[in-house]
């Protein structure tokens, strides 16, 4: 066993190293300098009871097969309507004049019961609602166009065709919320019906069997061929691929995994085989972790959800006020039939067609854009709060960085590099891994491999044995660096990089600077932010040094460094006692406090840690400007929601006067029919205002 393997490993990669400033040193290279303070990952088991949400799948396809119905019934009725025929032009026959009545009152005793039967719910806990408004909208036109066709009332009041399309209408709206409610669960279902039925489990021989996926273990190796799914989450162990890890993360492009990448169920190896040990399996996989958050989702309310409720309670009193003035008033003027229909029109008109698509139509086009832009929406509050955010707190290490180190300089000639990835060939240490891949293909053989704990690694390469040296071993050969070379380094140093000085026997023939990668696209995500005109803060446990630097090449506004993870959540209520609305971005692994004292707390790289309860918002992907994302989508989605609300809530409380005769007085009172076509046409201005959602661009 080398010094790489003498312990688990609980840090982010560089900060076993021995730091400049005096600090720690453990199982791998000490350094002069290095990322450090990020502790322990803490696990977070994803929990709760969504059994009162399990049924969405079962209420959408009610709806649905309601709706369809509904829809086939309403075509034929609203074709042989006299009322629309005399707009068209057109003459239904005398022997057709049952389509209407029939179909309308199947329609209405098949589609309407979902509404009838909600009403009764909604009056009986005295919270009278969309469901009651609905009912009494459709219960009044059914009983007005059956008088109409009896002859009871006038032909003015056949309100057949409208009963039919206020069902259909509101079935739609329905089973739209209830199928975007679902949806990402349904992809989920759908990708895990894609897992293989078996794996390739390597024996300790070494030979591939093949078992089914309930057999697998964690720790099991498992092979992975080019072109197969990968069974369960692991981390490869031998092997280098593009991975396919579009159905997880939203990504369209590969990524690539080498040895010590993680891995998630459902992933494709596209162009090479991989060996992978088995991190994770059933509950435990990123897959399982996902669909329990959206399993929380869908037991969440959006604000805006709650106020279209509380519109349609106002319309309701508002409707069954109107309704009773319009027949008193119409009654006491003493005409008796122009106050059953005026408080006909009235009831009618003012159920809520437009209201009932205002909410629906934006959650599924914004549900569908966020599944594909690879975000889970956790909590709805958290997406609408997102608007409001002023200041975005990044926690560092695998937020802004990929959280593992990667070579930032070399000081030497060319052969320095390949030298030292030769005799770092067998460690399995993250800084040895960053040197053999940044020596890609150019690696001579090396042999007798020897570790020296806690100061560096050696072995024999051409015939010359090289060492790859921290600053300890470098002291205890009493060797000094000379004076240009500690110049370069001492560069590499003030960034916080780790720095491995290699050796050909005692003489040093160069160095090598390595440090906690930035991601690329950090620098876009803080640009983007600054241009909302939010504040950019960055959350560390590594040593002001570092975070500075890291900080300073993005442009971060403020930074809190040599923050223990426990003290994170205290960041947060700092900025927000100054008055600030904070968002967190962590890696959902140990900002969990912080996450959810945060306003809005997202989890980034759901990937491969999604069992995390406290964000609102769970990123697939491990792209920082996923955050912009979210704030596009929740300024976005939110506008939509109001601009429907006010346009159908204004339409009713328009019309519903004008049915009632308020202008009688000066000659105009609104049609039956003109006012059933107004409301028609609310309810398509309300559903093209939604599809413009589309136009929205999230991915980068």
């Amino acid at each position: 066993m080398h010094e790489h393997e003498q312990q688990p490993r609980t840090t982010a990669p560089g900060e076993d190293h021995e730091h400049a400033d005096g600090g720690h040193s453990a199982h791998g290279h000490d350094t002069a300098g290095g990322p450090g303070g990020h502790s322990a990952h803490a696990a977070h088991s994803a929990h709760g009871d969504h059994s009162a949400h399990s049924g969405h799948g079962d209420h959408a396809a009610q709806f649905r097969d309601r709706f369809w119905l509904s829809l086939a019934l309403s075509v034929p009725a609203v074709f042989a309507s006299h009322m629309v025929s005399g707009w068209l032009g057109y003459h239904v026959p005398p022997w057709l004049s049952w389509v209407a009545p029939l179909f309308g009152t199947i329609v209405f005793l098949y589609g309407g019961v979902p509404f009838l039967t909600g009403a009764v719910s909604e009056l009986r806990t005295r919270r009278p609602g969309m469901m009651t408004l609905v009912a009494m909208g459709t219960s009044v036109a059914f009983l007005a166009s059956a008088l109409s066709t009896l002859g009871v009332l006038g032909p003015e009041l056949d309100f057949w065709w409208e009963l039919a399309l206020l069902v259909v209408i509101m079935l739609l709206g329905h089973w739209l919320e209830m199928r975007a409610l679902g949806q990402a669960s349904g992809a989920l279902e759908a990708l895990a019906e894609l897992l293989p039925d078996t794996a390739e489990r390597l024996t300790p021989n070494g030979n591939p069997e093949p078992v089914r996926l309930s057999e697998l273990t964690v720790d099991d190796i498992v092979l992975v061929r080019s072109g197969a799914r990968v069974p369960a989450d692991g981390v490869v162990t031998d092997g280098a691929a593009e991975v396919d890890e579009s159905m997880v993360t939203g990504e369209s492009r590969t990524v690539r995994r080498t040895t010590g990448d993680r891995v998630v169920a459902g992933t494709v190896a596209t162009d090479s085989a991989l060996r992978i040990r088995i991190t994770a399996v059933g509950e435990q996989t990123a897959l399982a972790g996902i669909q329990r958050l959206v399993a929380q989702a869908q037991q969440s309310r959006s604000r805006v959800q709650a106020l279209a409720d509380r519109a349609a309670a106002a319309l309701f009193y508002f409707a069954a006020a109107a309704g009773v003035l319009t027949f008193l008033i119409w009654t006491l003027l003493g005409d008796l039939t122009a106050a059953v229909e005026r408080t006909v029109t009235v009831l009618v008109i003012a159920c809520p067609h437009a209201l009932g698509l205002a909410i629906p139509l934006v959650i599924a086009l914004s549900t569908s854009l966020s599944a594909r832009a690879g975000i889970l929406v956790k909590d709805r509050l958290a997406l609408e709060r997102m608007r409001q955010v002023d200041a975005v707190l990044f926690d560092k290490t695998g937020t802004l960085t990929k959280g593992r180190p990667a070579v930032i300089g070399i000081a030497g000639d060319d052969s320095t590099l390949a030298l030292a990835a030769a005799a770092e060939s067998d460690s399995e240490h993250p800084l040895a891994r960053a040197i053999v891949t940044a020596a890609g293909d150019n690696i001579p053989h090396a042999t007798d491999f020897h570790s020296l704990t806690g100061r560096g690694v050696q072995a024999t390469v051409n015939g010359t044995q090289i060492t790859v040296a921290g600053p300890t071993l470098l002291r205890e050969k009493g060797i000094t660096p000379p004076p240009d070379l500690t110049t370069q380094t001492a560069a590499w140093t003030a960034r916080g990089a780790a720095v491995l000085h290699v050796l050909r026997g005692n003489e040093i023939l160069g160095a090598i600077g390595l440090a906690d990668e930035i991601r690329p696209e950090s620098r876009e995500a803080v640009a983007g932010l600054h241009k909302l005109g939010v504040r950019v803060v960055m959350v560390t446990g590594d040593a002001r040094h570092v975070a500075e630097a890291v900080a300073a090449d993005l442009g971060v506004d403020e930074v809190f460094a040599e923050v223990l993870p426990e003290d994170k959540d205290a960041t947060v209520k700092a900025l927000q006692a100054r008055g600030h609305r904070v968002a967190m971005v962590g890696d959902g692994v140990n900002d969990a406090p912080a996450l959810a004292r945060a306003d809005v707390g997202i989890a980034i790289g759901a990937g491969t840690d999604v069992a995390i309860e406290s964000a609102g918002v769970v990123l697939a992907s491990d792209d920082p400007r996923a955050v912009l994302a979210v704030r596009r989508l929740s300024t976005a989605s939110y506008r939509k929601m109001r601009q429907n609300l006010l346009w159908a809530t204004a339409y009713n409380i328009l019309s519903v006067p004008l049915a009632a005769g308020a202008l009688a007085g000066i000659g105009f009172i609104l049609p039956p029919a003109v006012g059933a076509i107004a409301m028609s046409l609310s309810t398509i201005v309300v559903a093209l205002n939604a599809q413009l959602l589309r136009r929205l661009h999230l991915t980068p």
